[in-house]
């Protein structure tokens, strides 16, 4: 085969993958959002281990009722467990990302879905332990306010079972609501950039 072959040949091969200069600058400036994502990713881990370390040392303040102690920490296992298995799969996505090499279009399109998909998986985890979130207020608020046991018993005053009700679904609107701004905040304004960078990709097709 002569070289006239071996251009022709070269010639008919696909280029749906091939990154032009001006488009793999573009591509390499979606690193700086995902830069943002990484570290914001990394803190928020090192958060929720710190934030479960504190919740385990709750029972040991002096005010905490020892009647609580084993029931707390029956909770606080699901929690763990739960816990475990999301922030292990918060883990492996950073691990990902800390790989992830944006040079083609592909790429940075698996990375940002990849993104996307993970803020969904935040999600679910907080909502996961927001049952959990409910039982530790109602065990407050009874331990707080003695009278609420009467709840259980059958004697109660309606206003007072009325504001309880509306607190635990204040509360739970709260987590819903908190919820999506954090992540929006905290990832997906960045997602939104990858986002538009991949639009002006597009665009130029």
């Amino acid at each position: 085969m002569d070289f006239n072959d071996i251009q022709n040949a070269w010639n008919n091969e696909k280029t749906e993958n091939v990154v032009l200069p001006d488009n793999l600058e573009k591509i390499q400036s979606a690193n700086m959002p995902l830069d943002k994502i990484r570290k914001n990713l990394r803190t928020e881990l090192l958060g929720q281990i710190f934030v479960l370390f504190v919740i385990c040392l709750l029972p040991f303040h002096s005010e905490f009722p020892s009647k609580f102690v084993g029931p707390y920490y029956f909770i606080y296992g699901i929690i763990v467990a739960i816990s475990i298995y999301y922030l292990a799969k918060l883990f492996l996505f950073y691990k990902r990302l800390d790989k992830v090499a944006l040079t083609t279009k592909d790429s940075l399109y698996e990375t940002y879905y990849d993104i996307r998909l993970n803020m969904q998986l935040y999600k679910t985890f907080t909502f996961a332990l927001a049952p959990f979130l409910m039982i530790y207020l109602a065990v407050y608020l009874f331990f707080r306010t003695p009278d609420s046991i009467e709840i259980l018993n059958g004697n109660f005053e309606n206003g007072k079972l009325v504001l309880k009700v509306v607190v635990f679904m204040i509360t739970i609107l709260l987590v819903g609501v908190l919820t999506e701004w954090w992540v929006s905040f905290y990832y997906g304004k960045y997602a939104k950039e990858i986002k538009k960078v991949i639009d002006e990709l597009k665009e130029e097709k």
